[in-house]
């Protein structure tokens, strides 16, 4: 019983309003949100910067609920099950800020298809016009390596979002105080994980510190500034990922620490091309990884779900 409430669930309706994420309305995200966008920004640089964020969440999302069921136990299941959902959750509201943005951004369907902006960019665009960081699209290893991407991701992630929730635009700043909330949880709960295989069996240790030099081959990317990105930070509508860097390193370095773990020295992807996640560059994972996610989806653009 909540001692300041009748019931366990008064409380749930106080308070910061930003938790909902506007609602749990399943036809519009974002109804009765003003979408304005903030004067002097451009509408396509802020639908892509959307794109940037969403895509990082909905392809880690995928990847993390191919867990399901094959979790090392049921409590992990669950757990990763509900880390992909609110990765889920953040995409979907990103991905309808970059539609209600500028709507060119999303892709035509057949006249007549009742898919909604959200849906529609999730899929049914290809992998050169996904904007995600390729640490999101990596193949899923083994436990040890999973739990190494989410804390280096999520360790990332909220030490923008934290900055994020200054943004001028008042949807991206409510999503960011929604989402940093979860990405705390999901970087603690990686952050437990990772210390107790480092610090467990000599398999388990291999195993994590493996899984961790493979993920750090793409941690410069996290922090790589795309043009897009430098400009709405000037506007005050972004988060230049350079910034942040520091913050995220620290915490990392106190992970490692009490891991008794080194600060990985492997090489970095670096660019494809000369271009990056941001640019559409991408790995041949993600293309096998849309297809199968897509596959329904673009079999019948006229569903109704």
């Amino acid at each position: 019983m909540d001692s300041q409430h009748g019931s366990v669930y008064d409380g749930l309706l106080d308070g910061d309003s930003s938790q909902w994420a506007f609602g749990t309305d399943f036809e519009d995200p974002l109804a009765g949100v003003d979408t304005t966008v903030p004067g002097g920004v451009d509408p396509r640089a802020l639908a892509t910067y959307c794109l940037m964020l969403a895509d990082d969440a909905l392809v880690l999302s995928h990847r993390l609920s191919e867990w399901c069921s094959n979790a090392p136990d049921l409590e992990e299941d669950i757990a990763l099950a509900n880390i992909a959902l609110d990765l889920l959750g953040q995409a979907r509201l990103l991905l309808a800020r970059a539609a209600a943005a500028d709507p060119s951004v999303v892709p035509p369907l057949p006249e007549g298809s009742p898919v909604p902006a959200e849906d529609a960019l999730a899929f049914f665009r290809d992998a050169d016009a996904y904007r995600n960081v390729r640490l999101a699209e990596l193949p899923n290893g083994d436990f040890g390596h999973t739990m190494a991407r989410v804390l280096v991701f999520a360790t990332a992630r909220l030490a923008l979002f934290e900055r994020l929730t200054g943004s001028r635009d008042a949807v991206l700043a409510a999503v960011a105080a929604k989402g940093a909330k979860e990405l705390a949880y999901h970087r603690d709960f990686a952050g437990r994980w990772f210390l107790t295989l480092a610090q467990g069996t000599e398999e388990s240790r291999r195993r994590v510190l493996a899984g961790l030099d493979e993920v750090w081959r793409h941690h410069d990317e996290l922090f790589r500034t795309h043009p897009v990105e430098r400009a709405l930070a000037e506007a005050g509508v972004a988060v230049d990922p350079a910034a942040t860097a520091g913050d995220a390193d620290a915490v990392l370095a106190q992970v490692f620490a009490a891991s008794g773990v080194e600060r990985p020295e492997v090489p970095q992807a670096g660019l494809l091309g000369g271009r990056a996640g941001r640019d559409g560059a991408h790995t041949e994972a993600l293309s096998r990884m849309l297809a199968e996610m897509q596959v329904v989806a673009r079999a019948h653009p006229l569903g109704r779900w």
